[in-house]
């Protein structure tokens, strides 16, 4: 009789074990059981050793090792695993080619060209998966359609007839029509894939352009490999057939990587099996949060298949007697020892459809699972008087100090310390013999050698000693909210309120924070499971068997396309149905769930939408859409894809029981411990096994719960409940918590506590990024709800920047020009002195020159914030607005010579004043330049005023955002400890930056005050010029621009805002740790540039390309003076087309330069630019183009022990008549090398006629492309570093200036998840 059913969770660590066995009597009981996953001394793989141990208990029958392992009794295997994961993050894939569309063989190493971290000069990007390009000679485009659109233009009819795309027309599986201007070469295929094969490649992945709408000639790609016996053959069509070629080729390339090692674990799991398993029901869990057959397992869907368990796990469990579980909102907190992991449960998963993991972008249904701490082996580090917790991971091995591994001061530690953890009921698993408890005298000597540290730099600073236990506890606060900002992260983000959602924990390590963690949060309960420490294991017992089936469509949502896309939905659900009834399932335990994936015309913004009881698709998108984002759009709603997904469902656990009246008295504590706690400090804590609670007990913290696989600290002020299914629910009570300092104590008299730095610092950076989201939600432009081309900051009542989240690097620190701007100007002596500022006042500028702008298209807004009748802060956020007037649509022309070519220019204008919103006068100034049409032929005002008027509001409430916030802030500490806090944060920046000029100094062999200089050119051949004298004595450099080039008569001027960025930039890449971006970055700074010159220019010079251009330029020339790098591209490539209907903008990657130490990376966006390319399919979908060629420019980065990263070649075809713009830099003067090192290639850009006339354009142009001519650009490279043959540092001169990053050792986890998902396009706008 088959009565045993496994579910087994194999993680990275450990493998758990859940095992639902018979109890002899008829029924069935639960086992658990927890076994190191790496054994092999004393097995040879983890899951069957779980399984054997098992049966071998319960039946009492031997099951030797040796022997392969009876299955007769086995009804199921369920397993989740990180096999796949393991071999993404460590490149142990299977050998893999890529086979793509000619002209795209770099594709997927361009990717979206944006840089993972906008501070690291060396710039890492992930490694590729696949060993060899094949290049398919064939080109699918979509013709121009009959409808008039952006697209198609105004006379799309006649443009239709006019200029035919020159090939074979066919319909798609969208119903769109395809033209096949090419189709394949197979025999020039063949051949290229013998030499695959020949070089022992037996696994491939194909790629080809607009594929998932016309498959065909990747089937005949498919075939053919078939035919030449290639072993694993992963078509994008098939694996995810959604528009976005890039997304679509990563997902097949991780398929063809991963499958077939997936398979190979999977053949030498069921080696270890008798015959009969083949009659065992064997399930495997994917990213999805459903299980799918052995068969069916493929690595693209068993990413997060580890973590996926217990998302399914706490969503299904999380619930008790008196309660509606689908009422319940649920946080899941799942915190292990190598990594922390946050998601939300309220009734239904919540997936996502495109994530990134290990640098890799994944197109596939995916939980929202969101990796964001390290967990209990984050390392605990003392730096410049801040306590930091993380990033980096002590990791398994060597593991925390406790571990007796010489490992690393981790939270583990820090628990241990306090008393949180009981070594006596921790697993002795630790010393040579692995048979020894945790060493607490090894912990305490590694803080008593870090309190040594702390309590010296405390001393110097006139401030009393810290205890072990206020250290400790101190690391542990900032642990904790370090993990609260990205819950709130993902809860506002969304909509929600974090408050109102109930804290489900597990995890080995989680139980130890939730309590802090929650009251942070304003939760007031949390739950957990008896089973917490195995919820994956369990989660994967109770999910659902899932089969996905889904399609491309290309339709508007309405009556008439309903029919059709219900005729689809259907045929998807029977295909889907199928599957689960050949595995057994019946009628009554299938269900469907139908979903178009929904967009509003003309975003980007899809919002995968189920159909609701009503079946009004469009008002439930409209509700989703209005509650992420706070608004709906009078737009059409276009559907991109048709999915279904069936389960067959799962047995849950036993439903819950009745609560027993009297559980009787709570039972003796097993050891009366001490514990420390942020309330009450040290204190006698009593420890109870969990097993000895029956329903019903109320345990009052302070407490700790102990069961066999983790620890529960019930903080003071808690009260732990045992629940009838005897879970844990723990209720959080209200509670005064100590002020930092006394109440009303001046911020003077406020000493700085290097934990309250570090949790201020949380705290102001959360300001600003809340503010982000709120902009983001309220927001309509394209610009800014989607490319994210904004920033949110914090300043001080002076003007002077307290935080500034890391959005764009042009705007670093140039906000705060303009409010120190603004401030001046309604101060005593300015003009705004006798208006003044009140509360209600909102203001706004633009003007770079007079008003700390950086181009007019980015508009900032200012709120001053008031407390009793004074501005004790200021917030602000600058956004690009995508026109705002001008000589040219989108408001930068490449030939401007005045400012006002370029849009409305605003010194200050109050746009609230008082209260109320000016709607009438901020038209005025935004129309104004229309006005000057009789003089200036072709200028406009803005050309979309109500694009600008909704982004402006949003821009608004972001502020208001702020300001409650700030209020908040205030509220809890009092205005003296914040303003104070403001100062220390600002502080610790300027040491940072003091001791890097300090070591630069000494580097370099400088006097104690000595120069450094450092020069460049723009095309024009005007000079940029930089002496940077540094002062050892106080760490204070002065950079002076004497010598640069007068303004000039373009547009390649660049305001002093401009410069400032471009420094701070550069200054917090060479500090080389996580330091607040603030003012004090330029505290030590004295910047001068000389009136009238290329970075100072007057107030009517245009500017438009001095944002994008010399921008680049100044941090070259900044980091040559340090000598942290060779030149990068320099330049942004900005490109545009359209027409009077329609218009396009991008920039385009290059190479950045080498440093000492590393070679530049290649097609990559550099310095002050990180944003993303549109992706090739969505480009040619949604403009007249095709896209011919997206690849590197091999040879063109400089040479030198240190090579240069290449530039990129992108070719585009014009379908019909448009208008196209370059504004480029870099295409006469090379990128310079350093130390030997040779210049990179300059760019490129070419006009290729239908004729075939070549011409080339030089940097900055403006064409009218007719029908089939192309626009060739080719990027610049970047320099190389140190000769080739050379030692690191060259002879002579200054000395290649590398400082290594403070946290290049330790692991780090690898993140993942929408919050993360978030950020990196926040940094990538």
């Amino acid at each position: 009789m088959r009565d045993f059913h496994f579910s087994i969770d194999r993680g990275g660590t450990f493998t758990d074990v859940f095992a639902e066995v018979p109890d002899g009597a008829g029924g069935t009981i639960y086992r658990v059981l927890k076994l190191l996953s790496e054994d092999p001394a004393n097995y040879p793989d983890a899951p069957r050793e779980g399984i054997r141990r098992i049966l071998e208990d319960v039946t009492g029958v031997p099951h030797p090792r040796e022997k392969p392992l009876d299955t007769s009794r086995l009804a199921s295997i369920r397993m989740g695993t990180t096999v796949a994961t393991n071999a993404l993050l460590e490149r142990k894939g299977e050998r893999t080619a890529l086979v793509v569309t000619q002209g795209f063989r770099d594709l997927l190493h361009i990717g979206n060209q944006s840089r993972p971290n906008i501070f690291d000069l060396e710039i890492k990007t992930p490694e590729k998966l696949y060993e060899v390009v094949v290049e398919v000679d064939e080109q699918v485009i979509l013709p121009l359609g009959d409808e008039p659109n952006q697209r198609n233009g105004k006379d799309a009819s006649s443009n239709s007839r006019q200029y035919p795309p020159g090939g074979a027309l066919v319909k798609g599986t969208t119903g769109e029509m395809v033209c096949i201007r090419k189709a394949p070469d197979m025999e020039r295929l063949r051949k290229d894939l013998q030499a695959v094969l020949d070089a022992g490649i037996v696994s491939i992945a194909v790629v080809l352009k607009h594929s998932a709408i016309f498959p065909d000639h990747e089937k005949a790609v498919g075939q053919l490999a078939a035919q030449m016996l290639f072993k694993q053959i992963s078509l994008s069509s098939v694996v995810m057939p959604m528009v976005k070629m890039v997304p679509r080729g990563f997902t097949a390339a991780v398929d063809a990587y991963l499958t077939p090692h997936i398979m190979r674990y999977i053949q030498t799991f069921q080696s270890g099996f008798d015959a009969g398993l083949k009659d065992v029901q064997v399930l495997f869990m994917q990213s999805d949060g459903g299980l799918s057959r052995v068969d069916r397992f493929s690595g693209h869907k068993a990413i997060l298949s580890g973590p996926a368990g217990g998302y399914v796990g706490y969503a299904l469990t999380t619930r008790w007697e008196g309660v509606d579980p689908g009422s319940l909102q649920v946080i899941g907190f799942d915190m292990g020892g190598t990594s922390t992991d946050v998601s939300r449960f309220a009734g239904t998963y919540e997936h996502v459809f495109e994530t990134t993991t290990a640098g890799v972008t994944i197109q596939a249904p995916q939980l929202d699972i969101n990796t964001v701490a390290a967990g209990g082996g984050s390392r605990l580090f003392f730096r410049s008087g801040i306590f930091v917790v993380g990033p980096e991971s002590a990791a398994a091995h060597p593991g925390p100090v406790c571990y007796k591994k010489g490992g690393h001061l981790a939270i583990t530690d820090a628990n241990l310390m306090l008393g949180r953890i009981i070594p006596d009921f921790f697993p002795k698993i630790f010393g040579p013999k692995e048979n020894e408890p945790l060493d607490v005298a090894g912990t305490s000597a590694a803080f008593e050698a870090l309190s040594r540290e702390v309590n010296a730099y405390e001393a110097a600073h006139g401030k009393p000693e810290k205890t072990l236990d206020e250290i400790a506890m101190g690391f542990i606060t900032v642990a904790n909210e370090t993990m609260c900002r990205p819950i709130r992260a993902l809860t506002q983000m969304k909509g929600y309120d974090a408050a109102a959602h109930v804290l489900a924990c597990f995890g080995g390590a989680g139980g130890q924070h939730a309590c802090a963690i929650a009251r942070s949060l304003g939760m007031r309960t949390i739950f957990v499971h008896r089973y917490a420490g195995i919820l994956s294991a369990v989660g994967t017992h109770m999910a659902d068997i899932v089969q996905e089936a889904q399609q491309p469509v290309a339709c508007v949502l309405g009556p008439e396309a309903m029919k059709q896309l219900d005729s689809r939905l259907c045929t998807l659900e029977g295909q889907a149905m199928s599957e689960l009834r050949a595995q057994g399932f019946g009628g009554d335990t299938i269900a469907c769930e139908r979903f178009l994936n929904l967009r509003y015309q003309g975003t980007d913004v899809a919002v995968m939408t189920a159909r609701p009881d009503d079946g009004n698709y469009a008002a439930a998108f409209e509700r989703a859409y209005e509650r992420e984002f706070g608004f709906k759009l009078e737009r059409p709603v276009l559907v991109d894809d048709v999915r279904v997904r069936a389960t067959g469902r799962s047995k849950p656990l036993p439903g819950s029981r009745e609560l027993q009246r009297d559980p009787g008295p709570l039972p003796a504590a097993v050891i009366m411990t001490s514990a420390y706690f942020s309330i009450g400090g040290r204190q006698p804590t009593p420890a109870y096994k969990l097993a000895t609670l029956s329903p019903g007990h109320q345990v009052p913290g302070p407490a700790i719960l102990i069961d066999e696989i983790s620890t529960i600290v019930v903080e003071p002020s808690c009260t732990a409940f045992i629940t009838a299914d005897h879970n844990v629910r723990i209720e959080v009570h209200d509670v005064q918590v100590d002020a930092v300092t006394a109440p009303g104590a001046p911020a003077s008299e406020i000493a700085c506590d290097p934990i309250q730095l570090a949790i201020f610092s949380h705290r102001f950076m959360g300001i600003a990024e809340q503010m982000g989201r709120t902009l983001q939600r309220t927001s309509i432009s394209v610009n800014i709800k989607e490319r994210l081309d904004f920033s949110c900051a914090l300043f001080g009542p002076d003007g002077s920047l307290v935080a500034n989240a890391p959005h764009l690097p042009v705007h670093l620190g140039a906000m705060s020009e303009a409010v120190r701007f603004q401030v001046r100007y309604y101060s005593a002596g300015g003009p705004g002195e006798a208006e003044g500022l009140h509360e209600g006042d909102v203001l706004l500028s633009n003007h770079p020159q007079l008003a700390g702008g950086s181009h007019l298209p980015d508009i900032t807004v200012i709120t001053p914030v008031f407390r009793d009748g004074s501005i004790v802060f200021f917030v602000a956020s600058r956004g690009h607005h995508a026109d705002i007037g001008g000589i040219s649509p989108g408001s930068m022309p490449p030939h401007s010579k005045l400012l006002v070519e370029e849009g409305a220019a605003v010194v200050s204008f109050k746009i609230v004043n008082k209260g109320a919103f000016q709607e009438e006068g901020i038209t005025q100034l935004l129309m104004a330049p229309a006005k000057l049409a009789a003089t200036i032929p072709g200028i406009s005002g803005t050309r979309n005023l109500a694009d600008n008027l909704s982004d402006l509001k949003a821009q608004v409430a972001a502020n208001t955002k702020g300001i409650q916030l700030v209020g908040e802030l205030i509220d809890e500490y009092g205005l003296p400890v914040v303003q104070a806090y403001m100062a220390f944060i600002q502080r610790n920046a300027e040491l940072a930056v003091r001791e890097m000029l300090r070591e630069f100094s000494l580097h370099q062999g400088l006097p104690e005050v000595g120069t450094v200089h450092a020069r460049d050119m723009m095309d024009d051949g005007t000079p940029i010029c930089l002496a940077v004298t540094v002062d050892r004595r106080d760490g204070s450099a002065v950079f002076d621009f004497d010598g640069t080039g007068p303004e000039v008569y373009g547009n390649c001027n660049a305001p002093p805002a401009v410069a400032y960025s471009a420094i701070i930039y550069s200054l917090r890449c060479m500090v080389t740790r996580d330091i607040p971006l603030n003012q004090g970055c330029l505290a030590p700074i004295t910047v001068r540039i000389p009136p009238g010159s290329l970075l100072n220019p007057s107030d009517t010079a245009a500017v438009v390309g001095g944002n994008v251009q010399t921008s680049q330029r100044v941090t070259d020339v900044v980091l040559r003076a340090f000598q942290a790098a060779a030149a990068s591209q320099g330049c942004m490539n900005n490109f545009t087309f359209g027409d009077e209907g329609m218009g396009y903008y991008e920039t385009i990657a290059g190479g950045a330069g080498a440093g000492p130490g590393w070679h530049g990376c290649s097609g990559v966006h550099t310095h002050m630019t990180n944003t993303r390319i549109t992706d090739p399919e969505i480009l040619e979908r949604r403009y007249p183009v095709v896209l011919h060629r997206f690849e590197l420019r091999p040879g063109s980065g400089g040479s030198g022990k240190w090579r240069g990263g290449d530039g990129v070649v992108r070719e585009v075809e014009a379908l019909r008549p448009l208008s196209a713009g370059i504004l480029s830099e870099r295409r006469a003067v090379r990128p310079f090398g350093l130390q030997g090192g040779g210049s990179g290639q300059p760019g490129l850009n070419l006009l290729v006629r239908s004729s075939g006339r070549v011409v080339n354009l030089g940097g900055k142009a403006t064409v009218q492309l007719g029908a089939g001519d192309r626009l060739q650009i080719h990027t610049p490279g970047a320099g190389g570093f140190g000769a080739d043959g050379q030692g690191e540092d060259a002879e002579g001169g200054l000395v290649g200036f590398k400082r290594r990053r403070e946290d290049s050792s330790g692991d780090l986890p690898a993140q993942k998840g929408s919050v993360y998902e978030y950020r990196m396009r926040q940094e990538t706008a």
